[in-house]
């Protein structure tokens, strides 16, 4: 059986965020914590999100993860977006750098606590896929992106060029579409974005997580125009059936913590 936390339409704390209060982790001491607090924006994302056999996704977890269902489904999403002005915290926006993105994730909890799980993140630096790869333990993969707007409309386009790693191609045009709502209006929608840990796994095997802060969302339902999108199976998936449900955001502005070592207990 698939390890799974339920959560239905009417649980107002799905995704974790609107009551901000956190399981209380035991502290990790300094020598497990790597890396330094970023700040950034995200901008111009596309969540296109399709509901997955909760067994399927579970195969591909670490043990000490479970998968976080929504109305009965697991979940994989699509996200392409941009990073800006990305940068330590307490330097100004100016110095950041730009950073398209494109990552294959899903949702999932750690003993209670809501969080997502990547299975790739593809990005156009390639100083910054080393730096986060060594820092953060993330599935980064060096990919040629290109991000174009045309009034309302977003092209994005990427193509995985990482030595060694499976060719992925993802290619879309989209936009928003109706009126904006904010996430906590919308009980799947904030399951779906309202996420404030991710977890990784170290290269001892080890779980860590990371936690950012942003405010919440605002988004409006999104049309896309999908061209072509091998990152499923490029990535050891098939290709979800029917439809996704979508969502478009113009962006936050985020903070990111160091990464910890989890320790499997509470206080």
């Amino acid at each position: 059986m698939y390890r799974h936390r339920q959560q239905t339409p009417n649980d107002s704390t799905a995704g974790g965020r609107l009551s901000r209060e956190r399981t209380p982790y035991v502290a990790t001491a300094p020598s497990d914590r790597m890396g330094i607090p970023l700040a950034m924006g995200w901008r111009h994302l596309l969540f296109e999100n399709w509901r997955v056999d909760p067994d399927v996704i579970a195969e591909r977890l670490p043990e000490t993860l479970t998968v976080d269902t929504y109305d009965g489904s697991g979940w994989l999403s699509v996200v392409p977006y941009t990073n800006v002005a990305v940068r330590p915290q307490g330097l100004p926006a100016a110095v950041g750098q730009p950073l398209p993105e494109l990552n294959l994730r899903t949702y999932v909890t750690c003993d209670g606590e809501p969080g997502i799980y990547f299975f790739s993140l593809d990005a156009q630096g390639i100083a910054g896929v080393l730096g986060a790869r060594v820092t953060q333990h993330l599935p980064y993969y060096y990919a040629r992106i290109s991000l174009e707007g045309d009034g309302d409309r977003i092209r994005f386009d990427s193509r995985r060029r990482h030595p060694g790693a499976r060719p992925a191609h993802y290619a879309a045009t989209y936009r928003p579409s109706g009126e904006a709502f904010d996430s906590s209006a919308d009980p799947q929608a904030r399951f779906l974005t309202e996420r404030y840990r991710f977890y990784t796994e170290g290269s001892d095997g080890t779980l860590r997580y990371t936690d950012v802060d942003h405010e919440p969302w605002t988004l409006y339902p999104a049309e896309a125009e999908t061209e072509t999108n091998t990152l499923f199976r490029a990535d050891g998936f098939e290709h979800p059936d029917g439809e996704p449900v979508r969502y478009y955001s113009p962006g936050v502005d985020v903070t990111a913590g160091t990464s910890s070592r989890w320790t499997g207990g509470t206080q």
